[in-house]
């Protein structure tokens, strides 16, 4: 079917064509006005932007000559910025900053090309005082103002659009030197001899502290369709944190590039997307708290999905972690508000258990470095907090084997302690002595030969579920997250039997991240592979732990404060030395003068015995389960303090272990948990009014002591 011709009258299009005439015009006329007059405006927004830097910041800044280049650019020369009764901030000898004019008119301001010749930003550390101090003084004055609530989404989007903004279209940039000087003793500089943008390729020469190094970050920008893909090398050489940093974060860093890819950003429903990748060639990290030596990852590749909401930051689960050949999905999510939350998931679905086994970074794990396993693997964690409920915390981690063997040992043989082995005790780092862990040695005690006073009472208060886990228990490691968190310090540990044994006998003595996986790990792989029996475990276990100073095993210990065998054991003696375990240095300090025990024991006592006796390990006993029968064997009384003294035996497991903490402290302090949830009595902590200056060292008083008796035998007492 043909529409009929639609016939305009003259007159109408001869109205249409003049008031499109005018309007065109009126428009340049405007156009020309403003060009004409635009020298002026230039002017009068330059003074308002420097009358505003210097009552908002405190910064005098100064401009030699500005004018237009071009219809849309503008060229400044001789610019300073010096903050006030600080060193200058910042020069530049000549730049030009163009705009794109379309985007200006609905108040976007979209970059079109730097031009900068010679420039210098000079940050200065001077004691507590610096020239960026400005910065503060400014988000104070925010702080102060109200606002209306911004979803975070949005945010993310209004704040990655002003960066990409930024980014012009064609750049070139000339000696732009970056310097840090830190109270005159140290600096830092980065000399950028060239950066050009041209067509969306980046390419830049980076002078690092003069000759050092030379680097590149080299890519391709495209922020029009928020788009990047950035690497960064250097010339003939691993890029390295510049010693100046590695001094300051004592880490030490290093690596062959780095590449970071942005692949698209925007909203998906109400949140904000942002997907992209990064990855990394032979990292190289040495950082004390994550390990003792160099830690390597060869290859390395995040894919990552990244989720902004109203009020949560998150890390899909659609990412991927590559190490190698293994493949992992993080899951990570913080929610700021009403109550902050924090969620991690990580799923490693079933795979190849020698790629798993090939991917962890050389370093991390040495005692496992070249072992050889077969079957699968996968692995499940799921743990998420909320910080108003800490108590309902949940946390779950799982290991799944799939016809998994150990065909060949790595660097440590996990099944050594199976026979005789020599272990070696470390206090504050250094080796105490060989102890041969067998009959050879004539303090060695099986675990037939050990008291069931001692054993159970041990069990009882370390580790109730030894014979039923399998190295790990999900609901003490759950418990010790909630007491810490709601501390806020470390208090509670949720290690078994299992993982004591294993610090002590495979692992170094350094407190890293790196040894706490290991360990953990290893006894994934004792007690899942049945590579050592339970008792052989509980064994080794109780003839090695320290049990005093210098004091390791049950051997050496039931001697050593009873004259017994471990066989003689008593239901009070099993429970003291159990009670001690987690503060061995400090046991004397339980015992009064004539060798019995301090009163503030007791509720621990009937604790334990009561736990005891409900699950048939001992006949049930309103006396205290043999509180009153312990005794320090005689020749060590002579070293007990008087009992009108009250030591913070906390203070022993201190560093220097033979000093004796002021006496104007409370018994509370040397409780472990268990003791702590029953409280004290009065005459407990009774302050001494001592001296507080009067700290001596055992010999001191030793000394002191066998000078009273000398003074005695002279006057005849």
């Amino acid at each position: 079917m043909q529409l009929p011709k639609i016939k305009i009258p003259k007159k109408y299009l001869k109205i249409g064509a003049w008031v499109l005439g005018v309007f065109l015009l009126l428009l340049v006329s405007l156009g020309a006005i403003a060009y004409s007059k635009r020298e002026a405006l230039l002017k009068k927004m330059i003074a308002k932007a420097i009358a505003k830097a210097d009552k908002d910041y405190g910064l005098d800044v100064k401009i030699g000559s500005a004018g237009f280049s071009g219809l849309s650019a503008v060229r400044m020369r001789n610019i300073s910025v010096v903050p006030k009764d600080r060193d200058t901030l910042s020069t530049i000898n000549d730049i030009t900053v163009g705009v794109k004019l379309f985007p200006l008119l609905f108040g976007n301001v979209k970059l079109s090309e730097i031009n900068l010749d010679k420039g210098k930003l000079n940050i200065v550390l001077r004691d507590t005082l610096t020239n960026l101090d400005f910065i503060l003084k400014r988000k104070k004055k925010d702080s102060t103002t109200s606002s209306n609530k911004v979803a975070l989404s949005d945010l993310a989007n209004n704040l990655l659009n002003e960066v990409l903004y930024k980014i012009p279209d064609n750049m070139q940039i000339k000696d732009f030197m970056m310097k840090l000087n830190d109270n005159d003793t140290a600096s830092l500089s980065f000399l950028t001899t060239s950066a050009t943008i041209d067509g969306g390729e980046l390419k830049s020469n980076i002078l690092v502290n003069d000759t050092v190094a030379t680097w590149h970050v080299n890519g391709k920008v495209k922020p029009g369709k928020k788009q990047l893909d950035v690497m960064v090398f250097a010339d003939g050489k691993k890029v390295e944190l510049p010693s100046y940093l590695e001094n300051k974060l004592h880490t030490k860093v290093s690596f062959d590039t780095v590449r970071t890819e942005m692949k698209d950003a925007d909203y998906s429903g109400d949140n904000y997307k942002i997907s992209g990748s990064w990855s990394v060639k032979n990292l190289l990290i040495n950082q004390k708290r994550i390990s003792a030596a160099d830690v390597i990852v060869p290859d390395a590749k995040v894919d990552a999905d990244m989720l902004i909401g109203e009020n949560f930051v998150c890390l899909d689960s659609t990412s991927t972690i590559y190490l190698k050949n293994a493949t992992v999905h993080p899951y990570l999510k913080y929610t700021l508000s009403p109550n902050k939350i924090y969620e991690m998931k990580v799923n490693a679905e079933e795979q190849d258990a020698q790629a798993i086994f090939d991917s962890f970074p050389l370093g991390l794990f040495e005692s496992l470095e070249g072992m050889k396993v077969t079957g699968k693997l996968k692995y499940n964690l799921d743990f998420y907090l909320d910080t108003s409920m800490p108590d309902s915390v949940r946390f779950n981690s799982t290991l799944t084997p799939t016809n998994f063997k150990i065909v060949k040992w790595g660097k440590t043989d996990l099944q050594k302690i199976n026979s005789d082995f020599i272990y070696t005790p470390y206090e504050y780092g250094k080796p105490m002595r060989d102890i041969m862990i067998g009959p050879s040695n004539p303090n060695f005690t099986r675990l037939e030969d050990i008291s069931f006073n001692f054993r159970n009472a041990l069990l009882t208060s370390e580790d109730p579920s030894f014979f039923r886990h399998k190295g790990f228990v999900e609901e003490s490691i759950r418990r010790s997250i909630a007491v810490n968190f709601k501390e806020k310090r470390f208090k509670r540990g949720g290690s078994t039997i299992s993982m004591q044994l294993v610090k002590n006998v495979f692992l170094s003595r350094q407190k890293t991240l790196a040894r706490k996986a290991e360990e953990i790990l290893i006894v994934w792989l004792i007690e899942n592979n049945r590579l050592i029996s339970k008792q052989r475990m509980l064994e080794v276990y109780f003839n090695i732990i320290e049990m005093g100073p210098n004091v390791y095993g049950i051997g050496e210990a039931s001697h050593y404060y009873f004259s017994k065998s471990p066989s003689e054991l008593t239901v009070g003696e099993g429970i003291f030395l159990a009670n001690i375990v987690p503060k061995p240095k400090a046991a004397l300090y339980k015992f009064m003068s004539d060798g019995s025990l301090k009163e503030y024991l007791f509720p621990y006592f009937n604790f334990i015995g009561n736990t005891m006796a409900k699950r048939g390990l001992t006949p049930a006993d309103t006396s205290g389960y043999g509180f009153y029968g312990v005794r320090l064997r005689e020749g060590l009384r002579q070293y007990l303090l008087p009992d009108s003294a009250v030591i913070d035996t906390a203070a022993m497991d201190t560093d220097d272990e033979t000093m004796v903490a002021s006496p104007e402290v409370t018994q509370e302090k040397s409780r472990n948990l268990i003791e702590r949830i029953f409280g004290t009595s009065k005459k407990d902590t009774v302050k001494v009014q001592t001296k507080t200056d009067t700290v001596k060292t055992k010999k001191q008083i030793r000394q002191e002591r066998r000078e009273e008796r000398r003074k005695k035998k002279e006057n005849g007492g």
